[in-house]
């Protein structure tokens, strides 16, 4: 069995990685901290995993934690894993990480973006961003891993077989996506209240969301050049999921069976990616609950673009799932271990 810790396991991301390990059969959960609920028995905090997780929350003494661990996974806001991760790595094991510290390559980029010095700037080189998708390989070899961010996975697995292939126009890409609340945290606040998210349709953070250099990262290593993208998001009054809608314009005319070959091709040993057939759109309800993307894929012969749709679960394959799916590739154990479920329907 894996022991595992989370540090920061009663936010969102940290209960979904407690729901879904519960399940894991060859996972056992042996600490889960929390400044907020410390002593608190864990199904206090989230009722609906009564009799499944039999822990209470702890006070974070990482030293200690650390020592009863295989993998420690990291549920913290930006700035706060860049010290566990030198201490998990100091005791010789491996840490997943749902924050942002270690999926840009570069500390300047970083301290840009997120407003904060990074302090361990020695571990940049070393982390692996952990796309399976892209870069499975590496992951199997690693010691930190970079879960990447909800809004990234969506867009990048949107475009990688695009970009991959040399088919797009790189500097016109467009990247419209809408998230459920939930991608907002747990913490209490005036754009979560209910009478502001309900009925209302908003964007936010328009051409600075900090998703943004980590979106372009990855595609402009795909591309291999440097490459901007337009990325606006937008929150929607639902709970789950992600569905970014993505424009490039194309060097050549592919109509839609052609792309969808294209994607089909690209995604064929992919166990969570799945290419809908020409005519059938993603939608968000079809991955709630799952660690599934969903790709549509639409050619536009009037403008010469191709429009890509890319729904997930932004708590699963957007997080918790892909965190996971990350663990089991760590570990030797096939990806799909504890995580091949399908979506909660209705």
């Amino acid at each position: 069995m894996i022991n595992v810790g989370i540090i920061g396991a009663t936010g969102y991301t940290g209960a979904e990685l407690v729901r879904l390990l519960g399940r894991h059969p060859q996972a056992k959960l042996v600490g889960l901290t929390s400044r907020t609920y410390r002593g608190e028995p864990y199904w206090r905090v989230y009722p609906h995993l009564n009799d499944y997780v039999d822990l209470d929350c702890e006070e974070l003494d990482l030293v200690q934690l650390v020592s009863r661990t295989d993998v420690v996974f990291t549920a913290l806001p930006h700035g706060h894993s860049m010290d566990v991760a030198r201490e998990v790595l100091r005791q010789g094991k491996k840490l997943v990480d749902l924050g942002a510290d270690f999926r840009l390559r570069q500390s300047r980029v970083y301290e840009q973006w997120y407003g904060v010095t990074h302090t361990a700037t020695e571990l940049l080189n070393e982390a692996v961003y952990g796309l399976p998708e892209l870069y499975r390989e590496s992951i199997t070899e690693a010691r930190l891993v970079a879960n990447p961010g909800c809004y990234p996975t969506a867009s990048i697995l949107a475009l990688a077989p695009l970009l991959c292939k040399g088919l797009v126009y790189q500097n016109s890409i467009i990247v419209d996506a809408k998230s459920g609340v939930s991608g907002a945290g747990r913490q209490f606040s005036l754009k979560g209240h209910f009478a502001e998210t309900n009925e209302n349709f908003q964007a936010y953070n328009v051409a600075a969301h900090r998703h943004t250099p980590e979106i372009e990262q990855e595609l402009s290593l795909l591309a291999g050049a440097e490459l901007l993208i337009n990325f606006t998001p937008h929150l929607v009054p639902m709970t789950r999921g992600i569905l970014a809608t993505v424009y490039v314009n194309l060097k050549n005319y592919f109509d839609r069976e052609e792309l969808y070959t294209v994607f089909a091709e690209f995604y064929r040993d992919e166990p969570f990616v799945r290419v809908l057939p020409p005519g059938v759109l993603p939608q968000t309800k079809a991955v709630a609950g799952s660690n599934h993307c969903d790709i549509g894929i639409v050619s536009d012969s009037r403008t010469n673009r191709a429009i890509i749709l890319s729904a997930i679960d932004n708590l699963v394959k957007g997080a918790s799932g892909q965190a996971i799916q990350n663990m089991n590739l760590l570990f030797g154990l096939d990806e799909t271990t504890g995580l091949m479920y399908p979506g909660l329907y209705p």
